[in-house]
């Protein structure tokens, strides 16, 4: 398995474009082989592209909000993913908590995969706690994770589903055909952690992914301790000894 940062981990460390130009070579000098973004900093895709060529590294996607996948925005979003060179691109999470909520966000997702499929692209879904129950006022079976995933794909964040009780990697097997990549999370209670800090059998997990033929894992944490290099930097550390 192939391991990037979701660069949402080191938000507090990027203030402007020059800061992420910058902080892309420390992820690349700790080991890592990718990125997912979440926000360009203000730069332009080609400028994001040659900066990623210079490192040798690669972009696996990147998280936008639903509202960039809109008709009106759609092809700006596709182009983007384009010229990154990603092979998809997503959402990092919306309001699917009730049925009409879930029902626009299936209507949305299901249209942007439609005509990201046109481009060889993929629209996945990342997953928190919240989409592996059905949502209030269900229509229909299921629940909004699988929902969501009859329209387009879902990236599994290894930690919230392991904090929803979910056995990651029994889901993980049974849809492998609608997964892209994974986020690697350890945590406590619900407090994100650096990777091997945790309760989560993370090592399990890569492995479950690389039998599933998973290429790449993400590696996140949404409140990193005390910054997201140093966070990062163990989390490495700790792949490294597996």
């Amino acid at each position: 398995m192939k391991y990037a940062v979701q660069m949402y981990s080191l938000r507090g460390q990027i203030s402007g474009g020059d800061d992420m130009l910058d902080i892309l070579g420390k992820v690349k000098e700790i080991g890592y082989d990718g990125v997912e973004f979440a926000g360009f900093a203000g730069l332009d895709a080609k400028t994001l592209k040659a900066r990623l060529d210079e490192l040798g590294l690669v972009c696996v996607g990147a998280h936008v909000g639903l509202g960039d996948l809109e008709a009106d925005k759609l092809g700006a979003t596709l182009d983007a993913a384009e010229i990154l060179g990603m092979p998809q691109i997503g959402i990092g999470g919306a309001d699917t908590s009730t049925e009409e909520a879930l029902s626009h966000v299936v209507a949305v997702m299901g249209e942007a995969e439609k005509e990201a499929e046109k481009r060889g692209l993929k629209i996945y879904f990342h997953t928190h706690t919240g989409e592996f129950v059905p949502p209030k006022g269900a229509a229909v079976p299921g629940t909004i994770i699988e929902r969501i995933m009859g329209a387009c794909y879902a990236q599994i964040d290894t930690y919230w589903s392991f904090h929803a009780g979910v056995d990651t990697n029994a889901f993980l097997a049974e849809h492998r055909d609608r997964l892209v990549t994974v986020h690697l999370k350890d945590g406590n209670d619900g407090t994100p952690a650096a990777l091997g800090e945790g309760q989560n059998d993370v090592p399990s997990i890569i492995a479950c992914c690389e039998k599933l033929g998973i290429e790449w894992g993400v590696v996140e944490n949404d409140d990193p301790v005390p910054d997201g290099l140093s966070d990062i930097t163990r989390s490495m550390a700790f792949l490294k000894k597996l």
